[in-house]
């Protein structure tokens, strides 16, 4: 049985996007509701509100906000050009407009996963990486796979790429898993030590992996299974 799906031409006058922004401001609105105002129009293959509601549930809307590689948005997203762009531009001028955001440092694993608690909710499987400097500022919050409900691929080279155009000297990689259980498989245990046998050759730190599921999280440093 297919799910239904409310479309904006489905919805009464008073109901749609536009008029509820204009009517009652924007704080009436849904995250999703706004981003349809900024994608105007959808495809053949999807509505806009559709493609709005999957571009947000996909990428986290704290990610999506980050991301600025129009590229890399359309092969995760599966937008085209157009969508792609409207993305990247959108929260752009947000950050020029409004400056310089709160630094973010991460201490500990418990700022992790403050940090990134959106992941909760995911239904799928989201590999990050989160780039430091000495300081543990954060430089970078880069998504850097996204899995299906029980799989993802990594290679390291993703992983670094980000912290050497960034200039970190530190990472924490990062990852969920949609089924709401955080402990750790022993595929990830093994691609950890293959990234922390990376940075040692690129003189980079793995700091920790913690893995978020539905209502807590596992760091593996503070289990003790980083140490290979």
């Amino acid at each position: 049985m297919k799910n239904y799906k409310i479309k904006i031409k489905d919805l009464p006058k008073g109901e749609k996007p536009r008029e509820k922004l204009m009517k009652y401001g924007p704080s009436a609105l849904r995250n999703y509701e706004l981003f349809s105002i900024i994608l105007g129009k959808g495809t053949k293959k999807e509505d806009v509100f559709e493609i709005a509601r999957r571009t947000i549930d996909d990428y986290g809307s704290k990610a999506l906000a980050n991301e600025t590689d129009v590229k890399k948005i359309k092969q995760l997203l599966g937008l085209g050009d157009v969508h792609a762009c409207q993305v990247v531009a959108c929260f752009e001028i947000g950050r020029r407009l409004f400056g310089k955001s709160k630094e973010v440092y991460i201490k500990n694993p418990e700022d992790v996963f403050n940090y990134l608690i959106d992941m909760r909710k995911l239904n799928k499987e989201y590999f990050r990486g989160l780039y430091l400097d000495v300081r543990n500022r954060l430089l970078r919050d880069e998504i850097i796979t996204i899995g299906t409900l029980t799989t993802n691929i990594i290679h390291p080279r993703e992983v670094f790429q980000p912290a050497i155009k960034y200039s970190a000297v530190g990472l924490i990689l990062a990852h969920n898993h949609p089924s709401g259980d955080p402990a750790p498989s022993e595929d990830d245990i093994k691609i950890t030590q293959q990234i922390i046998e990376v940075g040692k050759i690129m003189d980079i730190d793995v700091l920790d992996h913690v893995i978020i599921g539905n209502k807590k999280f596992v760091s593996l440093k503070s289990e003790g299974k980083m140490d290979f």
